[in-house]
């Protein structure tokens, strides 16, 4: 129990300085000023190229977005997330160590000891492929969808709906990524950087209020034209389409993509979403609610 104790201690103490010196200090691969930068970048784009003209620079839950957006990335590490993050990463070493392993064990591929174009591309390939496969669970799992209907809650898309979703959503991606991860050991923390603003950058497009899909290259990227009909409230089936993180790709190769038309107006939601909480307490506080209805 004493080591489970300093990791928690260690945890907060240690993403508590690593915060204060992200915002005090400025380098290349700085995660807060680079959401910063990538946010206004992509904001000004949506003020000069807006695709649906009548909506208003600060549309609806412009701020509530914003809120999200600083508190996912930051302030949830450091209440909780790291924490659960070292803990479980402890927990599963323990029980490796029962089997006299270790986790440098199950490594298969040190991408590392590939070329460095080569390498960075099959980690990009292979968390966005998983990541992917964790999106569509989250729209199949009932119990997962309550969790992700805050992200569909949007009702008028703009650059930070990108990161308005509850704080389990990162905690059942990372537990998804954390073996794949481990198997391809060998990365380093700039190249993971370059993938971070990469990810967060299509993010951002994907929400905006833009109309861009970058013509051949809508097969290979997700765009805001295809990522709108994610969000449509009327879907094709049940479980929902178009699921690409950063890649479209996976979409057109498992058919899961659906453009019909030009969805610029369609209405976005999720039935019954006229019920939902409009406030970020109630909406983190939906899932525990057990009296919802959630796919079945």
């Amino acid at each position: 129990m004493e080591k489970y104790f300093e990791i928690f201690k260690n945890s907060y103490s240690g993403y508590f300085n690593y915060l204060i010196s992200e915002i005090t200090t400025f380098h290349w691969s700085n995660y807060f000023y680079g959401l910063i930068v990538i946010s206004l970048l992509v904001w000004g784009l949506e003020i000069l190229f807006p695709w649906r003209k009548d909506q208003k620079i600060f549309r609806k839950d412009f701020f509530l977005d914003t809120f999200y957006m600083f508190f996912n990335f930051f302030l949830l590490n450091l209440i909780v997330l790291i924490m659960l993050s070292n803990t479980a990463a402890q927990i599963f070493d323990d029980f490796l160590g029962l089997f006299g392993l270790k986790l440098d064990d199950l490594q298969l591929l040190d991408i590392g000891s590939l070329p460095y174009g080569l390498g960075l591309l099959v980690f990009f390939l292979i968390s966005d492929f998983v990541q992917w496969n964790t999106h569509r669970l989250l729209h199949r799992v009932p119990w997962l969808w309550n969790f992700h209907k805050v992200h569909h809650s949007v009702k008028e898309m703009g650059f930070a709906a990108h990161l308005r979703y509850h704080w389990m959503e990162p905690v059942v991606y990372k537990s998804m990524l954390y073996l794949p991860i481990a198997i391809i050991g060998g990365f380093e923390a700039n190249d993971v950087a370059l993938i971070h603003f990469f990810n967060i950058t299509i993010g951002h497009l994907n929400h905006a209020n833009l109309g861009w899909d970058y013509g051949p290259l809508k097969y290979i990227l997700n765009n805001p034209k295809m990522h709108i009909w994610h969000h449509s409230r009327k879907l094709p089936n049940r479980y929902g389409v178009n699921f690409g993180i950063t890649l479209s790709l996976w979409d057109y190769l498992f058919r899961t993509n659906h453009i019909p038309y030009n969805g610029r107006d369609i209405e976005l939601g999720f039935e019954g979403d006229e019920e939902f909480p409009v406030d970020f307490v109630g909406q983190e506080l939906y899932p525990a609610d057990i009296g919802h209805n959630p796919k079945d």
